[in-house]
């Protein structure tokens, strides 16, 4: 059975409460709520005094043990070495900095292939690059009945001149997880290089960057219970030729070559205690075991509750909901619109009225969003389930649901 009232002691936002109520985090695709442990890492690296690497006394040694430990936990958490770990802003400004150095041997002649599904940091990222070069940009299109990559014409979209594959493991909107087996094979086949974009699926299921055919692999701390920080795991051999943009006194070492500037160290201080976390909810003989363990039963916990939800949905006629057939797999991201209400409204009127937090947008999955229509009405409701939360919170999130479109839809319909 599945821990919640153990993992939910571990979260201190779990005890705010709003308009006299308890809040219920739905919003955890946006950005998750923060472990406590994190929490004390950070504290506690800025507490007992931080320093800046290379420095021959206690406090810069520490950061750089900070550095190394991170290094470790996140190569445990997607399955690489920790020299291929690189830490930076966030996963957005890493693709920019990436695709700067990628682009430099790119051509007229040559193409990139991204996809219509994906969140635009993993299309505008290596776009901006290739435009700059006239390298031509293709998109792998969405099927917009399945809601899924339609990769009947990979082949002809990766071809001998293609540099560069960029795809989302899973939809920050929609949940589709996309089986990348045939678009890395294609992609390796003609010496392209695949970029994955997996900042909404680590935190849902257990990650293996070489399994995936992934030579980029990127996420960032803040979708998994940790503070604002993103990385960049890349392939030894295409760190070490890649030629990034930096200061000339800077290292020419890989991964710190990358990681322009001065670091976030008291975040870097919280990434072991943050896959620590991860880690504490599985079992196994080593930290890379428990955390393969422990995605087993969060992926239970949660889609459990994402099936109750999405049941409860189906149910409600006003209600269309955004999902991949039934054999396709999903993280508990659920997205949906009600006929004739303005989601931004709605999403105020759950806050205020029943302290439940809910987003609404289109989540920069912005080209899904137009080939969907759904930018004219003002974008999804999007709710996204994390392992803090419960039945109840679920239950709430239906009763409230159901209550607005009865109270707003349906009797306005009937007046």
């Amino acid at each position: 059975m599945f821990p919640i009232e153990e993992v939910r002691q571990q979260f201190p936002a779990l005890n705010r409460h709003f308009n006299g109520k308890q809040v219920a985090y739905f919003d955890g695709p946006g950005g998750s709520q923060v472990v406590e442990s994190v929490i004390d890492a950070m504290v506690s690296y800025m507490s007992k005094g931080g320093a800046n690497l290379h420095g021959e006394f206690p406090t810069s040694k520490e950061t750089e043990q900070h550095f190394e430990n991170a290094r470790n936990a996140i190569a445990d958490l997607v399955g690489a070495k920790p020299n291929e770990v690189a830490f930076g802003q966030n996963s957005t400004s890493l693709m920019f900095s990436i695709s700067r150095a990628l682009s430099k041997t790119w051509t007229s002649l040559d193409n990139i292939v991204v996809t219509e599904i994906d969140h635009r940091s993993n299309v505008d990222s290596w776009a901006t690059a290739a435009k700059d070069l006239n390298t031509e940009i293709r998109f792998i299109p969405v099927n917009t009945e399945t809601l899924t990559l339609n990769l009947s014409r990979l082949h002809e979209l990766i071809d001998e001149n293609t540099k560069l594959v960029a795809v989302s493991l899973a939809s920050n909107v929609i949940g589709t997880i996309t089986d990348l087996t045939n678009i890395a094979k294609r992609a390796h086949e003609v010496g392209a290089l695949v970029a994955v974009d997996a900042v909404h699926a680590v935190p849902h299921f257990s990650i293996d960057r070489d399994q995936l055919g992934a030579d980029i692999l990127l996420c960032s701390a803040y979708k998994f219970f940790g503070p604002h920080i993103g990385m960049a795991v890349i392939k030894e051999e295409v760190f070490e030729r890649l030629s990034v943009y930096k200061l000339q006194p800077a290292p020419t070492y890989f991964p710190d070559k990358l990681e322009t500037g001065t670091q976030n160290h008291e975040a870097i201080a919280s990434i072991e205690p943050l896959v620590g976390f991860i880690a504490s909810l599985g079992i196994g003989s080593n930290r890379r075991e428990r955390i393969r363990n422990a995605f087993l039963t969060i992926e239970e916990h949660e889609n459990k509750l994402a099936r109750k939800l999405r049941d409860a949905l189906t149910g409600i006629p006003e209600v269309t909901l955004y999902q991949a057939p039934d054999n396709v797999a999903k993280t508990p991201t659920v997205a949906f619109t009600i006929k004739g209400v303005d989601p931004v409204e709605f999403c105020k009127r759950l806050a205020e009225q029943h302290s439940i937090f809910i987003a609404s947008g289109d989540f920069y999955a912005s080209t899904l969003a137009d080939k969907l229509g759904i930018n004219e009405t003002g974008g999804w409701i999007r709710v996204g389930f994390a392992p803090y939360n419960t039945q109840e919170e679920t239950d709430r999130l239906i009763h409230a649901i159901q209550y607005y479109v009865e109270s707003h839809v349906v009797n306005k319909a009937n007046s």
